[in-house]
């Protein structure tokens, strides 16, 4: 019986678990912070008198028109070049970041969120997302942006759009996929999300020989997760079912998720994915130091499973590029999030939810299985994850307040021995998640529910006061 929460960061002003994110023209996403933030990563990735580069992605959100030439003036107003390459998934930016060798990639997106919210990703060179100590660098930067030196007018850099990137990525996406497989015969349902892969994904399994049924791939600025994608996998499962398909893919608005229905309807979920990548790559000898990364929220049950298997599963805190800092430390080339966010190591450098599809129907193609009859040996605990909403939290951070720490032990104690509860604030939104899990649904269903009126009433009061 395990339990912990996350703390609380509020020595960060802009920088939260995956960027800067927030409502859209509204601070601190607006359009003065996109310039600044463009100025301050324009100085602080300027190393030496060369011309340095920077690529900007973005998904179909409407407010995207607004951040990318605000984005760009900025990074030009610091003598960079910008390579413009429109909505692209954000392992994209990643990949095309390191391949075009610029000095930072930037993806203006939101991911799961609805239109009215908006993003900033950052990228180093490497290919990789910045570490809390680039961002607190860079945020220092930005509050003394006032001082901040600018070109002279003869060293401004220049845009380019860039319009083969899509093409360079999709070529990268066929290239995970075994050459000894085909996706001839089979039938996917897509969903895209209305987002950034709605021109790519759907290309690349058709050019891999798929039959593709696509959903979610007309945006129009405001509809991107609104009622499909990872967030919303009903959708693409109904479909998956009325037309017999044999397999369905939800991403989410950058692509970087998925979450994938059998031929049956059932979900398969990042945990899930995980376990069945992970048996793959150990089969065929491909998995580094048998070790798999997760988070917190992972699942006692898939945890379970890898152990039967000989395999360490390692947790750390939730958030993709958390999940790929401890792959690097202890030089594991597979991790993964519950939310569907599979890093496959060998790849890239993100998680793509795309080519960990692909890996999914590998398995299907190798052992000439449907999609049902993988993980059927992943037992996962039942788990429940419930939001409580605050606006001014008064308290640094959770773990340190006593009352919450006794309801949460208190709770434990009555879901028994398998049972395990986390807490820890979204990182994208004013809310605190509560994860449990345990062997039996209906006392799991009960625990949760009563601890979370009893946190909901704490903060509530220490808000009040």
């Amino acid at each position: 019986m395990t339990s912990s929460t996350s703390p609380i960061n509020n020595n960060r002003k802009y920088f939260g678990t995956d960027g800067i994110r927030g409502k859209a023209n509204t601070y601190p996403m607006t359009g003065e912070t996109a310039l600044k933030v463009g100025m301050a990563a324009g100085k602080y990735f300027t190393r030496g008198k060369r011309r340095h580069y920077v690529v900007i992605g973005k998904d179909t959100r409407l407010s995207g028109y607004m951040i990318e030439p605000s984005l760009t003036a900025g990074f030009i107003s610091m003598g960079m070049n910008v390579y413009l390459v429109g909505p692209l998934p954000t392992p994209a930016i990643s990949m095309l970041t390191k391949s075009m060798r610029c000095d930072v990639g930037v993806m203006i997106s939101a991911s799961h969120n609805l239109y009215e919210d908006n993003g900033i990703k950052l990228f180093g060179p490497d290919g990789n997302k910045l570490s809390d100590e680039n961002e607190i660098e860079i945020e220092h930067i930005i509050d003394r942006i006032n001082n901040l030196k600018l070109v002279e007018s003869k060293n401004l850099g220049r845009a380019t759009r860039i319009d083969d990137a899509a093409g360079r990525y999709l070529e990268f996406v066929k290239s995970t996929f075994p050459v000894s497989l085909s996706l001839k015969n089979i039938k996917i349902v897509l969903d895209c999300a209305n987002g950034a892969a709605y021109q790519v994904a759907p290309r690349a399994l058709w050019e891999l020989g798929a039959e593709v049924i696509t959903i979610g791939c007309s945006p129009n600025g405001t509809n991107i997760n609104d009622k499909c994608g990872s967030t919303y996998p009903k959708l693409m499962a109904e479909e998956v079912k009325k037309n017999n398909a044999d397999i369905g893919i939800a991403l989410d608005g950058d692509a970087d998720r998925c979450i994938i229905s059998d031929e049956k309807g059932n979900f398969i979920n990042g945990d899930l994915l995980l376990g069945i990548i992970t048996k793959r790559y150990l089969d065929k000898k491909l998995l580094k130091n048998n070790i798999i990364v997760g988070t917190q929220m992972t699942n006692k049950g898939l945890e379970n499973y890898l152990n039967s298997l000989d395999l360490k599963l390692i947790r750390t805190a939730v958030g993709d590029r958390y999940v790929i800092k401890k792959m690097k430390k202890h030089n594991s080339n597979l991790g993964g999030e519950q939310s569907g966010h599979i890093i496959l190591g060998d790849y890239n450098s993100t998680g793509d939810g795309l080519v960990a599809a692909l890996q999914i129907i590998a398995c299907m193609k190798e052992q000439n299985v449907p999609a049902s009859f993988l993980g059927k040996k992943i037992k996962l605990l039942p788990q429940v994850i419930e939001s409580i909403s605050y606006s001014i939290l008064k308290i640094e951070t959770l773990h340190e307040d006593r009352k919450i720490k006794e309801e949460i032990m208190k709770a434990e104690h009555k879901l028994g021995k398998s049972g395990r509860i986390f807490l820890r604030p979204s990182g994208t939104e004013k809310k605190i998640r509560i994860m449990a899990e345990c062997e039996k649904i209906d006392l799991l269903d009960k625990t949760i529910k009563n601890l979370k009126t009893k946190i909901s009433a704490l903060i509530k009061k220490y808000e009040k006061n």
